[in-house]
């Protein structure tokens, strides 16, 4: 471990350490994450593309790199910074570091950094963009202007539908033992589900397949039309990166879907885009949540659960219109956490009640979409 790493904040601010992974420059929105586990997930988490994660947690690497716990087949974020990176990894299931696994990947990381200075500059001014370097040479100061220019240049985040880069392709069914191979081949299940792939993470399949759904997942950009003509008997809008305003053509999908009485249910990413479809506002946060130790607070049974959070952005509770109906809200901020509209079995979540990593204390959220697909089924046939 010879190679120098910096990491130089839109605002000036510099930060030295040891890199790990790939040589070279990156830059993204610096965001920190609170989790104690589950790193793998984060780093391959599609909501995390064009961010560098800080993670708060000062001890990284021990359990190494899996082939069970992927939420995509790559990593997505731009960048990672750590207090301190185990050299050794211990799990039972390793099967590689991550020093390897960010190599493999092309991703730049830098350790042994003050990380709690770092997360105090972020919560008290905001996410910052920034650029981590890393050479095996000695002329890692001479960088600091470059990289200081980089960091200041970066807009992507404020700019560009992320979405598009890490939506599928093309229409394929879901099943748990074909996921890799994305089979056409149906399962048999009792719910037909058609899911709008913004950055999907593979928890929230599994969950949704182990409630009882067969799942077709379709690119972010298909209209409402195409979806129909699948006869689902329930639509999923995923978790993803990005400003969910800048997704025009998916807004206006929704608000058209919505003109059926089709079950509908939206996490993080879907769930802002729901609010939007409806005419409710979205706006940026300070520094967002990303961690899974996030209380939230359900409105009409005052029952508290702690949760599992990525986002940097949050439906505005000034001016919602009177269709929208509030079910949860932060015990950190109050924010909005969840939203049901009245008149329409439609369902949304701003956190991740698949809980990986996290909590499992919002994971019947999928058992509540599930019913109202069963209620919807019932009045269908009864009309027959």
């Amino acid at each position: 471990m010879n190679k120098s790493g910096m990491l130089v904040l839109e605002d000036g601010s510099v930060f030295y350490g040891i890199s790990i992974g790939a040589i070279g420059k990156s830059v993204g929105e610096v965001v920190f994450n609170t989790s104690m586990t589950g790193y793998q997930e984060i780093l391959t988490d599609p909501s995390y593309a064009e961010q560098i994660i800080t993670f708060t947690y000062p001890h990284i690497g021990n359990v190494g790199i899996n082939n069970d716990d992927y939420e995509s087949e790559k990593i997505h974020v731009k960048g990672i910074i750590l207090r301190n990176y185990s050299f050794y990894s211990s799990h039972y299931k390793t099967q590689k570091n991550i020093d390897q696994y960010l190599k493999k990947n092309n991703i730049i990381a830098i350790a042994d950094i003050d990380t709690r200075r770092l997360t105090h500059i972020l919560r008290n001014s905001g996410s910052k963009n920034g650029c981590i370097f890393a050479t095996n040479k000695n002329d890692i100061n001479n960088n600091y202007n470059i990289c200081l220019k980089k960091a200041k240049k970066f807009s992507t985040i404020k700019k560009i539908d992320i979405t598009k880069k890490v939506t599928t392709k093309k229409i394929y069914h879901w099943n748990i033992n074909s996921a890799k191979k994305q089979e056409k081949k149906k399962s048999k299940k009792k719910f037909n589900v058609i899911v709008y792939d913004y950055g999907i993470k593979n928890n929230i399949l599994k969950m949704l397949h182990f409630n009882n759904c067969n799942l077709t997942i379709v690119p972010a950009n298909t209209n409402s039309s195409c979806v129909l003509k699948l006869k689902p008997d329930g639509i999923f809008f995923s978790n993803g990166p990005g400003d969910p305003r800048l997704c025009k053509s998916s807004i206006i999908t929704i608000q058209s879907l919505l003109k059926t009485n089709i079950p509908m249910f939206g996490i993080c990413f879907g769930h802002q885009l729901i609010a939007l479809s409806i005419g409710a506002k979205i706006k940026k946060m300070k520094f967002g949540h990303h961690g899974s130790n996030h209380p939230v607070q359900n409105m009409k049974t005052k029952k508290i659960i702690i949760t599992s959070q990525n986002h940097g952005f949050t439906v505005d509770h000034k001016n919602i219109p009177k269709k929208l109906i509030i079910t949860h809200r932060s015990l950190f901020d109050n924010s909005i956490q969840g939203l049901s509209i009245s008149n329409k079995p439609v369902l949304s979540f701003q956190g991740h009640p698949e809980s990986n990593p996290g909590p499992h204390d919002a994971s019947s959220l999928f058992s509540s979409f599930t019913k109202l697909m069963e209620k919807h089924k019932k009045i269908k046939n009864e009309k027959k």
